[in-house]
């Protein structure tokens, strides 16, 4: 099929599309992701649609371009590929030249415009004749890159300048094509800068050589795509994506699960073996990552293991300081130097509601024309300082003190055994979970060994049940509760 036929026959052949398409899906799921595409024109083997919105293109692009190229192809053997534009003020912006490969399992990607941009207009995808689709592998096409997140935007100092500094060294070496700690992994309490890092490294590297193969997953992105390439038989085809990156930053690891952890842990070891660079971050030490099996926590300790501690009040300054210059800059407001150190002092949680005091203030004073003075930091920033009075509890504090207080094994309690000796401890440890932490009952369920939230929440009522009915019991974790927020 060529450019030669006929709009008219292009238009019936996509109107015979779209009914197989509805009637494979549904009324429901086409209205949603398939009513507003539009064809654009089919021109060789390639089909050029339309969206409305860049997630639009992302999301068919991801889940339903297979089964769109499939009724393409019931009419048009020779469609292979599809492309999915977005589509501005009603036109559709110019479609990407396709990309020539030698074998027909190969990906395609498409060269971002400028490093910074987070998000690609377009993406393509392969329809291979002999395979299923393969994801595809540029980070910065689809994966949540944040383009302010750089390192000339990361303030550093004594808690953060040894990950800061080990940050900008993979990211010289992974352009010069080059390796130096393998694999890297980061941690720390959460607010601290470690996804920050992770996007300067990204978009280093991209933009120091664009040609790179960077793939930048959170844990749930990675669960994602790897359960959906198995329920589309093709987990293969996503493994093999996965080996031919040149660098992959993996964020929040604390909430890989299951098989997802352990294809990880395969990938991790070809990744290593082949001399690619890997960047993990996550939320506690390798060793803490009980859902991780010991093979993959024992490679991941045996590289580089770069710690990030509490902000100290030099850097807390440095870091206000720096979002009030930026707030200067773009509103032509004022921050005294008294309500700079007030900031600092009082908000102590992390580097979040740092900026989100200033944020307020910058609100309140666009809001209302009040002046930016202490009195109104008082005022605007009560919750953010009443946080400091409790202390951060994570699930892993709560894990190694139940397992210490009732003598059993962490492993135990992330386990499926359902002896009275464990069921009790690891229903007492979700009922702290959720009573502690905010963490949402699927989180805290994914955190014990990959529960279902039902049974979180079945554990917190029978837990409450219990302390209603045993006075010594509400007393022993009411202990636990005073020991942990210590």
């Amino acid at each position: 099929m060529t450019t030669t036929d006929s709009s008219e026959g292009q238009r019936e052949l996509w109107n015979r599309v779209r009914a197989r398409i509805k009637a494979s899906v549904g009324a429901d799921v086409f209205t949603s992701w398939f009513a507003s595409l539009e064809l654009e024109e089919i021109v060789d083997d390639v089909v050029h649609l339309s969206a409305p919105t860049r997630f639009l293109c992302s999301w068919v692009q991801s889940n339903y371009a297979d089964r769109i190229l499939e009724a393409f192809r019931q009419d048009a053997e020779t469609v292979s590929r599809i492309q999915v534009t977005l589509r501005v003020n009603g036109q559709a912006r110019p479609r990407l030249a396709p990309v020539v490969t030698e074998t027909p399992a190969a990906e395609e990607t498409a060269t971002p415009a400028a490093p910074s941009a987070p998000m690609l207009a377009s993406t393509v995808a392969r329809f291979p004749r002999d395979a299923a689709a393969q994801p595809k592998g540029d980070a910065l096409s689809g994966s949540a890159i944040d383009p302010r997140m750089t390192f000339d935007s990361f303030v550093a100092g004594e808690a953060n300048e040894m990950a800061f500094g080990v940050a900008k060294q993979i990211a010289n070496a992974a352009a010069n094509n080059a390796v130096t700690f393998n694999p890297v992994y980061i941690h720390s309490t959460v607010g601290l800068g470690k996804s920050h890092l992770l996007n300067a490294i990204a978009h280093a590297v991209q933009s120091a050589d664009a040609s790179k193969n960077i793939v930048y997953l959170t844990a749930d992105h990675f669960m994602y795509h790897f359960i959906t390439a198995v329920q589309r038989q093709s987990a293969l085809g996503f493994k093999e994506w996965l080996r031919r990156v040149d660098l992959l930053l993996i964020d929040d690891m604390q909430f890989l699960q299951g098989k997802s952890a352990t294809e990880f842990g395969h990938t991790l070891g070809t990744l290593l073996t082949g001399a690619k660079q890997v960047v993990v971050a996550g939320d506690a030490p390798p060793r803490d990552l009980e859902m991780l099996d010991e093979r993959v926590r024992s490679r991941l300790s045996g590289g580089l293991v770069v710690p990030i501690s509490g902000f100290d009040l030099e850097l807390r300054r440095a870091i206000v300081q720096r979002r009030a210059d930026q707030a200067t800059a773009r509103y032509g407001m004022h921050f005294p130097a008294p309500v700079i150190d007030y900031i600092a002092r009082a908000v102590i949680s992390h580097g979040r509601d740092l900026d989100g005091a200033v944020n307020r203030l910058v609100a309140a004073n666009q809001l209302t024309g009040e002046l930016v003075t202490v009195p109104l930091a008082e005022k605007t920033l009560g919750d953010l300082i009443r946080s400091r009075e409790v202390r951060r509890v994570r699930i892993e504090d709560i894990l190694r003190m139940v397992s210490r207080h009732y003598k059993v094994p962490r492993n135990e309690l992330l386990s499926a055994r359902r002896s009275r000796d464990v069921v009790r401890p690891r229903q007492i440890a979700m009922f702290l979970a959720k009573a502690l932490t905010s963490r949402s009952l699927p989180e805290i369920g994914r955190r014990f060994g990959g529960r279902d939230h039902t049974t979180v929440l079945h554990s917190v009522r029978k837990v409450e049940q219990m302390i209603k009915d045993d006075v010594e019991l509400a007393q022993e974790i009411e202990l636990l509760k005073r020991m942990l927020e210590e």
